[in-house]
C-alpha cells in the first residue's frame, strides 16, 4: 500500500526532499546484512510505498510539493533531478509569488480558500496513481504561516475529502528560543487544529535535533540541512519496511494503519515521538560495536527519564513501585522525573534481530494503569540493516515527553493573548479571538489528559 506525502512551505519541502533521498539512499544501499532476495523484497516494499513507476529508469516520489513562494520549491526540484537517482514528478507542485509572512491566519484564511481547489487537484492526482492508498504524510512547521496555517487547512480538506485513508502530521516544535515573534500563536493554532482532523502527530523538537547534530554527530557549525537529516534518518528508521509479524518474512503492507493500531488506543492522545539509538558520525562508527541488550537497556532510560539522545542519560529516573493516586492535584512545576506511556513501539533492524530480549519494555510500570502493556506494547523487526548501522533501534512513543514544551508554549501565548499583543494581525484575516479561547481549551484538555496518565 502506498502513502502519499505532502510537503508544505519552506520546512516541509527541505525536510521532505531529506526524507525521499533518505529512503531511496537506504533501499539501494549494498550493505544490508541480509540475502540478495531479501533485500530486493525490502527494495520492492519501499518502492511501493513511496515512489511510482519510473520514467526513463528514474523513480518518482509520490509527493505533493506546496509553498507560497517559489525559491525553496524550485530548489528542492533540482536537487532531486540532479541526483540523478529518483526525482519527483513534473505536474506535482504548487507554488505563488507570495508568502504568508509567518502569519498563520493568512495562510490558512487566505491562501487555503483561494487555492484549495489547485492544491486538492495535485493530491488527487498522486492519489489516483496509486494502486492501494494507505494515507497521507503531511510534513510542515508550526511557527510559521504557510506550513502551519495552510497545513491546517490541507490536512482538514483531507479529512473531508478522504476520511477512510489515514492522516498522519510530521510536525516540527520550533526553537524554544524563537524565530518569529508570533511563533506561540501559530503553534496552538496548529495544534488544535490539527488534534481535530489528523490521526496522528509525530513531532520533532527542533532544540532535540539540533543537540544530537553537535553532540552526536559532532557537526561544529550545524546548518538546516544536518538537522534535516538527522529527521530524514529518524523518519527512515519507523517507514521503512519491517516483517509483518513474529516469525514472518513478509513485509507490512499497511505502515500507517499498523502504526495508529498500535500507538493511538484513544483519540485524545495523538502525540508521537521517535527516539534512536545510535547515532553517531561517520568516523565514531568505525570504532564502535553494539550489542542488542546494550542498546535496548539505553533506549528503554531514554523513554522513562524522557532524554532525546544517548548522551546524558539520568540513570537515577525509575519507574514507580505503585500506581496509587497521590495526594493533592499534580502541579506542572513539579518535575516529571518518569516519563509515563500510553503505547510504545520498537523497531529493531540489523544482525541478529531475533536474539534481542524486550522484556525490560513490558514492565507493567512504564504505563498508563487503563492499559496492559500487552495491548500497550509492540515490536517490528527486520533482519535487512538500516542506513550504515550493523545494528539500530527505534521508538516511536505515545507518552508525557511533549507535556512540559506544550505547556510553554500554551502559556507563552496566553501571556501574550491577555495583553491583546499582535491580535489584529489574525483578526483581519478573519480569526477571531473567540478561535484562540477555543485553542487554549482544546491544548489545555490534552495537557491535563496527558498529566493523568500517571495516575
Amino acid at each position: 500500500m502506498s502513502i502519499v506525502t505532502v510537503q508544505l512551505g519552506q520546512c516541509g519541502n527541505q525536510i521532505g526532499f531529506e526524507v525521499f533521498d533518505a529512503l531511496f539512499s537506504d533501499s539501494h544501499c549494498p550493505q544490508g546484512l541480509c540475502s540478495k532476495r531479501e533485500n530486493e523484497a525490502y527494495q520492492a516494499s519501499c518502492k511501493e510505498r513511496f515512489f511510482s513507476e519510473e520514467e526513463n529508469g528514474v523513480p518518482i516520489a509520490r509527493a505533493v510539493l506546496v509553498d507560497m513562494e517559489p525559491k525553496v520549491i524550485n530548489q528542492t526540484l533540482s536537487k532531486a533531478a540532479h541526483s540523478g537517482r529518483w526525482k519527483y514528478g513534473q505536474h506535482s507542485c504548487f507554488c505563488q509569488k507570495q508568502g504568508s509572512g509567518n502569519n498563520w491566519a493568512y495562510g490558512y484564511s487566505v491562501h487555503g480558500p483561494r487555492h484549495e481547489d489547485s492544491i486538492m487537484n495535485l493530491i488527487q492526482k498522486e492519489v489516483e496513481k496509486c494502486d492501494s492508498l494507505n494515507g497521507f504524510f503531511i510534513i510542515m512547521s508550526m511557527a510559521g504561516g504557510t506550513g502551519s496555517g495552510l497545513g491546517a487547512f490541507v490536512t482538514q480538506n483531507l479529512q473531508d475529502q478522504y476520511s477512510s485513508p489515514l492522516k498522519m502530521n510530521q510536525i516540527i516544535w520550533p526553537y524554544g528560543t524563537g524565530e518569529v515573534i508570533v511563533q506561540n500563536y501559530n503553534s496552538i493554532l496548529t495544534l488544535s487544529h490539527l488534534y481535530r482532523s489528523s490521526d496522528a502527530l509525530l513531532v520533532h523538537e527542533n532544540d532535540a535535533v539540533h543537540k544530537i547534530c553537535a553532540k552526536l554527530m559532532n557537526i561544529k557549525q550545524i546548518s538546516f540541512r544536518d538537522i534535516n537529516q538527522v529527521l530524514a534518518h529518524q523518519l527512515g528508521s519507523v517507514f521503512q519496511p519491517t516483517y509483518s509479524g513474529e516469525g514472518s518474512f513478509h513485509y507490512r503492507r499497511n505502515p500507517l494503519g499498523d502504526l495508529m493500531e498500535n500507538l493511538v488506543p484513544h483519540p485524545e492522545f495523538k502525540m508521537l515521538g521517535v527516539r534512536n539509538i545510535p547515532q553517531m558520525s561517520e568516523n565514531s562508527l568505525a570504532y564502535s560495536t553494539f550489542t542488542w541488550a546494550g542498546l535496548l537497556k539505553h533506549l528503554r532510560q531514554m523513554l522513562i527519564s524522557n532524554a532525546k539522545m544517548e548522551e546524558g542519560i539520568d540513570w537515577q529516573v525509575r519507574p514507580p513501585l505503585s500506581r496509587l493516586p497521590t495526594l493533592g492535584k499534580m502541579s506542572l512545576n513539579k518535575e516529571f522525573h518518569f516519563n509515563t506511556s500510553i503505547a510504545n513501539l520498537v523497531i529493531l533492524r540489523g544482525k541478529d534481530v531475533h536474539s534481542a530480549e524486550l522484556g525490560a519494555f513490558k514492565d507493567p510500570a512504564l504505563y498508563t494503569s487503563w492499559l496492559e502493556p500487552v495491548h500497550a506494547f509492540s515490536v517490528w523487526k527486520t533482519q535487512r540493516a538500516f542506513s550504515k548501522y550493523e545494528k539500530s533501534a527505534a521508538l516511536v512513543s505515545n507518552s508525557q515527553f511533549l507535556v512540559k514544551p506544550l505547556d510553554m508554549i500554551v502559556g507563552k501565548a496566553w501571556n501574550m493573548f491577555a495583553s491583546k499583543a499582535y491580535i489584529h494581525q489574525y483578526t483581519k484575516f478573519g480569526i477571531e479571538e473567540e478561535d484562540f479561547l477555543d485553542s487554549f481549551t482544546l491544548l489545555e484538555q490534552v495537557i491535563a489528559s496527558y498529566c493523568n496518565l500517571g495516575f
